[in-house]
């Protein structure tokens, strides 16, 4: 009995066990019952043929941070977890907490592509608009790719019988592999900081899908985006399509055609330069005959210029005279236009306003007052008529004459007839000087 655990004490008990024995597993199943509550964690159930488990994947390992994972999680979908083993002690359940998951089979790989292109497209990292354009002829090219393989030979053998004056910077980095992609990162930004190129291409040869995922990676999209420098991708074969082509400034085929891509060929070139100069020297030589043959015409029909200048002398009197005589009439009519102005300023004079107000303002202020007065006079007279009328028709005039006014209390109803009275009423009866309060005792009809 001295060995009784509560059920507390068991799943402590229990959790430290697990945890302690099962600290990193490495599990794989297929992804069920999918949840992301707004915590922004991820719980879903891993499963096989046989049994299932639950998991949850926090954020602080791979959820809500900046950038997100290139892959997202989906029922049916059949991942590789790196996790550890948790228990909820209060309600005695374990579950794996995972810190990483990874795709498994082409079909997932093929998904994670899909799901990568798809926000990358979303985000505008694929627009036309934004895309470098290619220099013409560059003088110097970056290459980033292996430099032991069959590509990067393909593209100094190109690149030689294209241009040969071209000179190739090779920044060498895996193409295959967990690593590679760090690799292609640094490669690119390390020839962006040298500015010693004028484009850039990343390639390799073809591959399966896995061989190809370096390129299929978020961050080497994003470092292809930021660059400033314009970069060529030439990755796997003509059917191959990475995210590497699409978020690229230009996309060869092949790496061989890259190299022909990124360089027109000095043989072309020569032969387009020497047939330029042929036509120019044609054109030139049609031009200058015909400026020849103008000049000669000209001389035909010019043989004294002197001529010419007299009539520009004669011209240029008349228009001089013109002139003169214009400005005159323009300066008299500016002359009379300013004296009626002074005129108009004059009979529009504030001195004067102001005195013919002044003697306005006078007269207006006696006729209002002498207005004020015999209104007020008549507004006087009225009130001493309207005064003696109501005091006739005052009710204390006929109490004066020894009537009085008799009003039924409570409800204070002035009493005209006998007919509403009962006995023992009580009455209010005024007189013109004071008031008094009396009670019915005997009503007669008349």
């Amino acid at each position: 009995m001295n060995d009784i655990l509560t059920v507390s004490q068991l799943n402590e008990h229990i959790k430290g066990l697990l945890e302690e024995t099962f600290e990193t597993l490495w599990v794989e199943g297929e992804v069920s019952n999918l949840r992301r509550p707004g915590s922004g964690h991820v719980y879903f159930t891993l499963k096989d043929e046989k049994s299932q488990i639950r998991a949850v994947y926090f954020r602080q390992f791979g959820y809500g941070r900046p950038r997100p994972a290139s892959f997202e999680l989906e029922d049916g979908v059949k991942v590789l977890c790196r996790c550890r083993l948790g228990v909820y002690a209060p309600r005695g359940e374990y579950q794996l907490i995972v810190e990483s998951v990874e795709p498994l089979g082409i079909g997932a790989l093929q998904k994670a592509f899909e799901q990568l292109k798809a926000r990358l497209a979303a985000e505008g990292l694929f627009e036309d608009s934004r895309k470098k354009p290619i220099p013409f002829i560059p003088h110097r090219i970056g290459v980033v790719t292996s430099p032991t393989g069959a590509v990067i030979r393909d593209i100094l053998h190109v690149t030689a019988r294209r241009f040969p004056s071209v000179n190739i910077l090779i920044a060498p980095a895996r193409v295959q592999g967990a690593e590679a992609a760090g690799e292609l990162i640094s490669a690119l930004r390390r020839l962006e900081k040298s500015a010693l190129v004028d484009v850039i291409i990343i390639a390799r040869g073809g591959g399966s899908l896995e061989d190809l995922a370096p390129f299929n990676d978020e961050g080497l999209a994003r470092a292809i985006y930021g660059l400033s420098v314009p970069v060529i991708s030439a990755v796997g074969h003509e059917t191959d399509f990475t995210i590497c082509d699409f978020v690229a400034d230009l996309r060869a085929p092949t790496p061989s055609a890259a190299a022909e891509l990124v360089v027109p060929d000095r043989a072309d070139l020569l032969e387009d330069l020497n047939d330029l100069r042929a036509r120019l020297s044609v054109s030139t030589a049609r031009i200058l005959a015909d400026r020849r043959r103008a000049l000669e015409t000209a001389q035909t029909r010019f043989k004294d210029p002197r001529r010419f200048l007299d009539d520009y002398r004669l011209t240029l009197d008349d228009l001089g005279e013109r002139l003169r005589r214009s400005m005159h009439l323009i300066l008299k009519d500016r002359i009379h236009g300013l004296a009626r102005i002074d005129a108009q300023l004059a009979s529009a004079s504030p001195a004067r306003l102001t005195k013919e107000k002044k003697i306005l303002l006078a007269h207006l202020t006696k006729n209002l007052q002498n207005a004020c007065l015999r209104l007020l006079a008549a507004r006087r007279e009225r009130l001493t008529a309207a005064s003696a009328l109501l005091s006739s028709l005052s009710p204390l005039a006929v109490l004066k004459r020894g009537y009085s006014i008799t009003r039924l209390l409570p409800s204070g109803e002035i009493l005209k007839t006998s007919e509403t009275l009962m006995v023992h009423d009580s009455l209010h009866i005024a007189f013109a000087k004071g008031s008094a309060v009396a009670r019915v005792e005997k009503i007669t009809g008349e």
